[in-house]
């Protein structure tokens, strides 16, 4: 069988669409993203048929590989960046290594350049992070290593404590919760709505670090670090259990095709370009070509905007009020650049270590909540921008002698108060630019080729609603019990995107959770 990944996720139709059709099926998955493939293959695993459609002709949604610049050696992930919360079962039980996959941990894991030409790097080793907090804020050691021990205590109760991994099957509820952190009035406090900047205030006192810390807790997000809940958001990016954050080789894509490659292993049948245009209980999909597609089960791997979409007036009252109310709006661009040579820092011009972490551009939490509250009247103001170099530790994604990069950046609205997208796409990509040349000077000059992309193109790319990536916000009030569950209530009808339970980024977990939902419930 040929990798998925050798033809950059495009697959396309395994047989006619009439002989598809004319099977019937245990399970049929609508979207070939991560988490739709990861159903896919515990389902095939189990000895069910089973039938992936995606509509677009290559496979892995947000989490794929493109090449959208004239040099197609240029690979590039339009989405997704860096593998951090993929479980580790899933690895595991997927065999996913066997399959290709391999991953670089990126050590350090952060670096932040300061506009006084001072910066801060943190390490995976954590005696490492104290003394380099040291140089700059002798007397932050103790709170930043106390900052950073909260989000450890709370990954290590969530993930391992007394109730196992909560991220395992359904949800705890928020009384569950309480009991599981009756002990640790500061855990609590974060998990139940606590904003980052008020964290921070509570163990540090130096601005640096206060620059460097914050930006984890918005990233996603449309809230800015004094809002209330964001200090979850950076919990939520705390609980990997696979070593930290990293680059995947070949690209992030290569997550999904693995997953794909493990799942047609165990006879999961997956078909590309094959959009589906209704999802109807108890009976399977309609595609846009108007063939039925029988199925036991329907697993919805769009998001809950487009699922209710699909079900047309079969949604039922409780699925779309929830749907109703959901908030999934995205505050980000995406600029993925093609790069003659690396950015020099003025902060640190001669080190290439640098390139290794994940590059936090932020002047002030004050700042960025001023460009999260610019975003919300409709002004984009790029303020707040995280960096990600893939070639210093993979040359595979780019000629050699060249560069990736990739931007994760904040703030800019869904809806323009002056102008659209299509006519200011180019200005705002200037913008997130002109932010990263505070810090670096020639950034303009080292960028030979780009991909703006903001909320509006993320959707229109990949399906997801109002471009958010998580498909909904990730704060306190839409997660846990609060967040969408594998079970509809819809008959027959089951979701696995990162609006389920327990939240975005590439985890894999939540189509794992909606696969076992189903094989308990086809019994």
């Amino acid at each position: 069988m040929t990798a998925t990944y050798d033809s950059l996720g495009v697959v396309g139709l395994p047989a006619p669409i009439s002989e598809l059709a004319a099977r019937s099926w245990d399970a049929v998955i609508v979207g070939g993203g991560h988490n739709g493939l990861t159903a896919a293959a515990y389902l095939a695993m189990a000895g069910k048929s089973v039938l992936v459609l995606e509509a677009r002709e290559r496979l892995g949604g947000a989490c794929t590989l493109e090449t959208p610049f004239a040099d197609e050696r240029f690979l590039v992930s339009p989405c997704a960046y860096l593998v951090g919360l993929l479980h580790p079962r899933v690895i595991e039980e997927l065999d996913l290594e066997r399959f290709g996959y391999r991953t670089f941990t990126a050590d350090p894991n952060q670096w932040t350049p300061f506009e006084d030409g001072t910066s801060l790097f943190q390490w995976q080793d954590s005696s490492r992070t104290a003394a380099a907090v040291k140089e700059i804020a002798p007397n932050d050691v103790d709170g930043f290593m106390a900052y950073e021990a909260l989000f450890e205590r709370i990954r290590d109760r969530l993930r391992s404590g007394p109730r196992g991994d909560v991220w395992l099957g359904d949800s705890p509820d928020h009384a569950a919760l309480e009991e599981l952190f009756v002990d640790d009035s500061q855990a609590a406090e974060v998990i139940f709505g606590a904003s980052i900047a008020d964290v921070i205030d509570n163990h540090v006192k130096d601005e640096r670090l206060k620059a460097a810390l914050h930006g984890q807790g918005v990233i996603g997000t449309f809230a800015g670090p004094h809002d209330p809940g964001t200090a979850w958001v950076h919990a939520h990016h705390s609980l990997s259990m696979i070593g930290g954050w990293g680059f995947v080789e070949g690209g992030m894509g290569r997550v999904s095709f693995c997953i794909a490659d493990s799942a047609r292993e165990s006879g999961a049948v997956i078909a590309a370009g094959a959009p589906v245009a209704e999802i109807i209980p108890g009976q399977g999909v309609r595609l846009v070509g108007g063939e039925l597609i029988n199925a036991k089960a329907v697993i919805s791997n769009a998001d809950p905007v487009q699922t209710s979409s699909l079900l047309m007036s079969a949604s039922g009252t409780a699925f779309q009020s929830k749907v109703d109310s959901w908030a999934i709006t995205s505050p980000v661009v995406k600029l993925n650049c093609a790069l003659s040579q690396l950015p020099t820092f003025t902060a640190s011009p001669n080190d290439p270590t640098i390139f290794k972490a994940q590059v936090e551009i932020a002047r002030s939490i004050d700042l960025t909540q001023s460009a999260c509250d610019a975003a919300r009247a409709g002004i984009a103001q790029p303020e707040w921008c995280e960096l990600y170099f893939q070639t210093p530790y993979d040359s595979s994604v780019a000629p050699p002698g060249l560069h990736t990069m990739s931007v994760f950046a904040q703030y800019v609205p869904y809806e323009l108060a002056q102008g659209t997208w299509d006519t200011r796409r180019e200005e705002i990509g200037d913008g997130v630019l002109d932010a990263i040349a505070r810090f670096a000077p020639n950034i303009h000059e080292c960028v030979i080729e780009r991909q703006v992309l903001g909320p509006p193109d993320v959707e229109e790319k990949v399906g997801l609603t109002g471009g958010h990536i998580f498909q909904g916000e990730i704060l306190p009030e839409q997660m846990w019990d609060q967040r969408f569950s594998a079970r509809t209530g819809i008959d027959g009808v089951y979701l696995c995107g990162a609006a389920t339970h327990p939240g975005g980024s590439v985890m894999g977990v939540n189509g794992r959770n909606a696969a076992m939902a189903v094989l308990a419930d086809l019994k």
